[in-house]
């Protein structure tokens, strides 16, 4: 199982090449080898996935939520069984370090069992009415086949959660899932059908990003849109939906502040974010990017956090000695490089990395950028990469104004001894998300989700099912006799 295989489509419970024959080819980012193939859906493919989910959410709604359940336990345990093996494929696809992609497919299991619960618990209400006679109760519903688009980042990760979703609500659905890293996503779902999922439930194609997503959505068969990817994208997508009357998810970009007081331990600080800035070489929609360090500190902080990103060990993520695997694809390096160069000729201070490393891979160097002025791009985009920005603050209210300068609202981070800093940073930053002191996201049992031009809706907690859920309202009073 562990040579990297050749990804099919899987429509109507069925593994098949595409109707054309086509087939795009997987890189690995380490090396620039090619590794494998995925099968390149197009419109004919799309018909069949089309019909299918259609076919199959006609089954599984009638299926009861018990059942779902009991099937949907059954993928997480064979996606623990099969973990080594697809995490090997992973990190060939994606990049990361062996360790990271074992502990993606994990916390995919975890969020299998959360959903194969929570839907269980999808109660309606009795509404008191007015006369004796009369019945009125809501009862939650399928919305219907769902068409979700999930990128390269986490492959496990960012399809499990729209896929428990819908499953667990007792829709079918379509993924669309990413062209660089296909074999990851096609084990889990391969889970989910070696569990006894019915065909048509569950259907999976690859191929041009647009294509795909503008046929799918505009579908009468689709009733419900899960994206995850960049706010331009998802801003277009938004709208396609909206044409259509179709309900959207959108998990988008981000540009994460991270608030830290003078009172702090830096050292402890610096350890706890440095290694969570460059997990999976910073390609992380909640990654932290704009460190906002309190004054009497930031020369502390600056120089601890420098040394931590120069002593990050950066090589191929199959090496257990890495920390920190390649880019996952090569358009990463340009751009990183331009923000970079773009912050330095504004002012800032380049104070370790900000360059490629080696001439075979996509591997680039662990980034501190420090005192970048806020016209820079890199204080205004998200880098999406291994880089760190780190700036000063001598007022809370500096620091909380920054903090909500920009149009995202996805992730926010604190770190402060003080109860009072803390309850002004939950009350007063504008993010979908804050975590204060720890770092407590992503959690099947959390929400997930941002606000503002980071999207809407949530991908996790209790509120992710109301997505893939309507509700209908019944009343009934008897014939009189």
């Amino acid at each position: 199982m562990k040579d990297y295989p050749d990804v099919e489509l899987f429509i109507n419970g069925q593994w098949r090449p595409a109707r054309s024959g086509k087939t795009i080819a997987v890189l690995d980012p380490a090396t620039e080898d090619v590794i494998g193939t995925v099968a390149w859906a197009e419109k004919q493919d799309l018909d069949d996935a089309l019909a299918a989910a259609d076919q199959g959410f006609s089954v599984w709604r009638a299926t009861s939520a018990f059942e779902r359940g009991r099937i949907m336990r059954r993928a997480a345990d064979l996606l623990r069984e099969r973990c080594d093996d697809i995490a090997v494929w992973m990190t060939r696809e994606q990049g990361k370090p062996l360790s990271q992609s074992k502990a993606e497919i994990r916390a995919g299991a975890d969020v299998i069992d959360w959903f194969a619960e929570e839907a269980r618990r999808t109660y309606g209400q009795i509404i008191p009415a007015r006369h004796p006679d009369v019945l009125q109760m809501t009862v939650k519903v399928p919305v219907g086949p769902v068409a979700a688009f999930t990128p390269w980042n986490f492959p496990i990760n960012q399809v499990v959660r729209k896929l428990s979703a819908a499953v667990a609500t007792g829709c079918s659905i379509i993924v669309k899932a990413p062209e660089e890293t296909p074999a990851a996503p096609a084990a889990l779902i391969r889970c989910f059908a070696d569990a006894g999922l019915p065909d048509g439930v569950v259907n999976l194609v690859y191929g041009i990003p647009s294509e795909i997503s503008e046929y799918l959505i505009a579908h009468p068969v689709i009733r419900k849109i899960s994206f995850t990817g960049s706010t331009p994208v998802g801003k277009m997508l938004a709208g396609l939906a909206g044409q259509h009357m179709k309900r959207v998810t959108m998990e988008l970009g981000g540009h994460a502040p991270v608030i830290v007081t003078g009172d702090v331990d830096v050292d402890a600080v610096v350890a706890t974010m440095a290694t969570y800035k460059f997990r999976n070489a910073g390609q992380v929609c909640v990654s932290p990017t704009r460190f906002l360090i309190e004054q009497p500190v930031a020369d502390r902080f600056i120089e601890a956090f420098a040394k931590a990103a120069a002593e990050v060990k950066v090589g191929n993520g199959l090496d257990p000695e890495t920390v920190m695997g390649p880019l996952a694809n090569p358009r990463r390096i340009p751009a990183l490089e331009a923000l970079i160069d773009d912050a330095v000729a504004a002012g800032g201070t380049l104070r370790t990395g900000g360059a490629r490393l080696g001439n075979r891979g996509y591997f680039f160097a662990p980034t501190v950028l420090s005192d970048v002025p806020l016209s820079a791009r890199i204080m205004n985009e998200e880098p999406f990469g291994p880089v760190a920005v780190i700036n000063r603050f001598n007022h809370l209210d500096e620091a909380i104004a920054e903090a909500n300068r920009l149009p995202f609202g996805l992730s926010a981070y604190a770190f402060t001894a003080s109860d009072r800093t803390a309850a002004r940073i939950g009350n007063e930053v504008d993010s979908g998300m804050v975590s204060i002191n720890h770092l407590g996201l992503s959690l099947p049992e959390v929400p997930f989700g941002g606000i503002r031009d980071s999207g809407y809706g949530t991908e996790g907690g209790s509120e992710a099912v109301e997505a893939y859920l309507e509700t209908r309202f019944i009343t009934r009073r008897p014939l009189s006799a």
